[in-house]
């Protein structure tokens, strides 16, 4: 039975008497303390807590779940998965034991022709809390199960709370007995691998209080209105049904390890190492389809790491295969079409799951391809320092490098390292780790501060009656007090030009540098006529504007009235910036999809920088309609407005809020056009689009994994770049002596002509240096049954040349005896040294992978590849005959 049918089983069975069928929730879980649904009941919580009244007195699903806790056990055993889907049928204050034990039973022992599972019943145990003898009762009234198979268990076992004062209950797990062949007789008190755990019932009963752990609380008394909590594990149930002996041999999930053997080679079932990895493989496809499908990207931190952890062990895991090509564009089509009869969405949206998923390979394979050669050396270097006997250690130092580098995930260095039995200096990584980020909050903190020991500003904060007000959003210009006053640092009473400052105003007009818009510069002018032009304005701490800049004339002193004024034309032009990020945000997700969410941004005077999450290039022309819809949009002269509103209220109208910021329970509103723009934003804003005069968007690109960048003008900004372009195609069209609508045809004869003179130029350069061959061929030396050529070509334009010379000069050589062959040369500066090896000489022991890396030692680099091609490169061009000797040396040692 298909794992789709027993799910609709379940589903109609339940449906047929009065349960409401209820969509699986999102794997994102909505408690902020998990990052994923972690059991079936998860969306029902509120329900039998008590916290909300349920809409429905029965409900039942078929839940998503991943768990990743036993992560490093995917693939070993027989039931560890990352994602799951758990079956539920729930009651609230409806029937209660009795209606859950009969429905239970009914369902797994009722025929496969009457819509069953069809068990046998002889196969059936079950354990009870061993002070439930109401439930083993039942179990004997409605399914007849002698005493024998009705086992007792306590509380660690069979009993449910949350861990927190509240409902609590005990349960009921129903098992199925596989045979003999699977462990010993005992049931599941004995063996648990044998009689394999189905089906968990939780009767919710009592209040419990004074909880100290799992096992040690104080039951208060009976619920008023009692609950059936129960959760069926899918795929146990399929593999059962289908006859497999683990979940990875299910139809939702072999298929994926069928395509892997193709990939590569291997057979599953032939080796227990790579059936680990085909396993491996299987599971963290499937899941990584299944979050991405929730709206899930990689990233470095929460849920998006533990995305990106499983997708990278699925390209480490093939790489281990030998499958060095990308290898996710061949499975994951395949866990989709084994979803998509379930889960109908991830066929619908694997256009956007595709691109997520395949671009986080492509980045990782750069990744792995870099560090790997770096942690084999290290790791080299550790087996060789700990002797004979002891315990290689590669140390912390060495694994932050790989990361802070490469971006090698520490969790990758320890699976990697201990696979060649080397520990790695953990304690030290982290602590190297929590320094980097001190220094990170540090240059940040200086940003705000200006470098000035923080108390300083608490002190002044603390001593103020209420934060600093601002009145930007409506006044350019307003009476203030000097409410504090810095030099170099440190509170002063008064400071006498020439002096640079910083002052804290009672009240500001001007705008302190948050949310990407830069801050306002203007004047401070005193009443006693002292002058301070402020150039900067941050937010040290809480609740207070700090404004830096100089005094040029005059004493300013604690308490000084006076008037502080904004530049308001920088003003108006990072008003236009910051109206326009959010008018190109809006057009980006219509133009790519909500997932093209904000990832930061700057709003500076007439020039806008805005990052958004998207896995892959813009497609060709998306710049092109996201500008122009931005455009009409403005032309069409929307209304900016604002307000202050609850916060839960502003997500309900849809506002969008931007990433990593942190917001209070009320918060300011922007909208554009009505509901056609929303998003929380303290910034400010032009009144109408139409103020914007024009937008220009300059070109997009990526500045890290999943996150693009684009570079825009607005108003004077934009004018002033479509004048240069105008005046730029003229000059163009004057040379080419063409008309501007000609230009594009006529650039593009050229650029082809000179490609194609690249090409002859490149092949004949090819020619020149494949000419030896034949005479190098002819020269091998014959070092014991070996014959090696090692050939210095001297400057060349890429390692493809060397890589072609080698290959020429082998095939030559033939496969009648042993041959090694190294090409040596200096590419773009980059002494390369390229090695291959025929059938003959692979037979008798010689690697090539092996002899590029000792060139590579020799060169001061590093270096590595397959058998019978690999190649190695350094920095130390004088050393390029030295390595091809290296090369010539290690075939004849390996020869004797």
């Amino acid at each position: 039975m298909r794992t789709a049918e027993i799910r609709k089983r379940w589903l109609d069975y339940f449906a047929d008497r009065d349960h409401t069928v209820v969509p699986s929730a999102s794997l994102v879980s909505p408690d902020p303390s998990t990052l994923f649904t972690i059991a079936g009941m998860v969306p029902f919580i509120p329900y039998m807590t008590g916290q909300q009244t349920p809409p429905w007195d029965r409900a039942t699903s078929v839940q998503k779940c991943v768990r990743t806790l036993d992560i490093d056990e995917v693939g070993k055993t027989t039931r560890h998965g990352t994602f799951f889907q758990m079956n539920g049928n729930f009651s609230f204050g409806d029937y209660f034991k009795e209606g859950a034990i009969t429905y239970a039973w009914d369902l797994i022992t009722r025929s496969q022709a009457e819509g069953g599972y069809g068990f046998d019943p002889e196969s059936i145990w079950v354990t009870v809390y061993h002070e439930d003898d109401e439930a083993r009762q039942l179990w004997k009234r409605i399914a007849g199960l002698p005493d024998e198979r009705i086992q007792n268990r306590g509380k660690k076992d069979n009993y449910w709370s949350t861990g927190q004062p509240g409902p609590a209950g005990p349960c009921s797990e129903i098992y199925v007995d596989r045979g003999p062949q699977y462990g010993a007789e005992g049931g599941p008190v004995v063996d648990e691998d044998r009689y394999l755990e189905i089906w968990n019932l939780v009767f919710m009963q009592y209040a419990i209080d004074d909880v100290r752990s799992k096992e040690e609380f104080r039951v208060v008394s009976e619920l008023a209105r009692k609950n059936i909590d129960t959760g069926m594990g899918l795929e146990r149930v399929a593999y059962l049904l289908q006859g497999k002996d683990n979940l990875y041999e299910i139809d939702e999930v072999f298929p994926v390890i069928a395509a892997a053997q193709e990939l590569s080679g291997r057979t599953y079932g032939a080796d227990h190492g790579d059936d680990v990895r085909l396993r491996v493989v299987a599971d963290h496809v499937r899941s990584a389809l299944m979050i991405i499908s929730d709206g899930v990207r990689p990233s470095n931190e929460g849920r998006g790491y533990v995305l990106r952890r499983l997708l990278r062990r699925s390209v480490r895991a093939m790489r281990l295969l030998g499958v060095e090509d990308a290898a996710l564009p061949a499975l994951l089509p395949v866990s989709r079409d084994a979803m998509a009869p379930s889960y109908p969405e991830v066929a619908a949206d694997f256009e956007r799951i595709s691109a997520v998923a395949y671009a986080e390979e492509d980045a990782f394979r750069r990744t792995l391809t870099a560090g790997t050669t770096i942690l084999d050396t290290a790791v080299s270097r550790a087996k060789a320092s700990a002797g004979t006997g002891g315990t290689p250690l590669l140390g912390g130092d060495q694994a932050f490098a790989l990361h802070d580098t490469y971006g090698f995930p520490i969790d990758l260095t320890l699976e990697m390292a201990a696979e060649q039995g080397v520990q790695v200096d953990e304690k030290a990584f982290r602590s190297l780790m929590a320094e980097q980020r001190q220094r990170a909050r540090a240059d940040a903190l200086a940003k705000r501060s200006g470098g000035v020991d923080t108390a300083a500003y608490t002190s002044l904060a603390s001593e103020l009656s209420a934060p600093v007000e601002f009145l930007g959003y409506t006044e350019t210009s307003a009476a203030v007090t000097v409410a504090g006053l810095l030099v170099d640092g440190v509170p002063a009473p008064a400071a006498t030009a020439p002096a640079d400052v910083e002052v804290v105003l009672d009240r500001t007009p001007f705008y302190a540098e948050a949310g990407g818009q830069l801050a306002d510069h203007g004047t401070i002018v005193l009443d006693g006529g002292a002058t301070i032009e402020v150039d900067d304005v941050q937010r040290p701490v809480k609740g207070l504007s700090v404004h830096r800049g100089r005094l040029v004339e005059g004493t300013a002193a604690l308490g000084d009235p006076g008037t502080a004024t904004i530049d308001t034309e920088r003003r108006k032009a990072i008003s236009r910036a910051h109206s326009a990020t959010h008018m190109i945000h809006k057009a980006v997700q219509e133009a790519l999809g909500k997932d093209a969410t904000q990832a930061g941004s700057e709003n500076a005077p007439s020039r806008i920088r805005f990052d958004f999450r998207q896995s892959s290039a813009v497609p060709a022309g998306a710049l092109s309609e996201i500008e122009e819809r931005v455009n009409t949009r403005l032309q069409d002269n929307l209304e900016v407005t604002d307000r202050l509103m609850p916060i839960a209220e502003a997500r309900a109208q849809g506002a969008m809020a931007l990433f990593g910021e942190k917001y209070g329970d009320v918060v300011r509103v922007v909208s554009i056009g009505g509901d056609w723009s929303r998003e929380l934003c303290a910034g400010t804003h032009v009144q109408q689009t139409g103020q914007l005069g024009l937008v220009t968007l300059l070109g997009e690109s990526s500045i890290g994994s999943g996150v693009r960048r684009v570079d825009a003008l607005v108003g004077e900004g934009a004018y002033g770049f479509q004048a240069k372009e105008h005046a730029l195609v003229g000059q163009l069209t004057g040379l080419l002596n063409v008309r501007t609508e000609e230009l594009p045809d006529r650039v593009g004869s050229l650029v082809t002509r000179l490609r194609d003179a690249e090409k002859e130029l490149a092949q004949l350069r090819q020619a020149q240096l494949l000419a030896v061959a034949g005479s190098l061929a002819a020269g091998a030396e014959r070092v014991g049954d070996v014959r090696v050529v090692a050939h210095d070509a001297g400057e060349v334009a890429s390692p493809d040349d060397l890589r072609a010379l080698a290959l020429d000069v082998r095939g030559r050589l033939g496969e009648s005896e042993a041959a090694v062959v190294a090409v040596g040369g200096v590419a773009k500066g980059r002494p390369q040294v390229v090695v291959v090896t025929n059938a003959t000489a692979r037979a008798a022991g010689l690697r090539a992978g092996a002899l590029a890396k000792v060139a590579a030692q020799t060169l001061g680099g590093g270096g590595g590849g397959k058998d019978d091609m690999a190649q190695g490169g350094g920095t130390d061009v004088a050393a390029l005959p030295a390595a091809l000797q290296g090369v010539r040396d290690g075939a004849a040692a390996g020869a004797a």
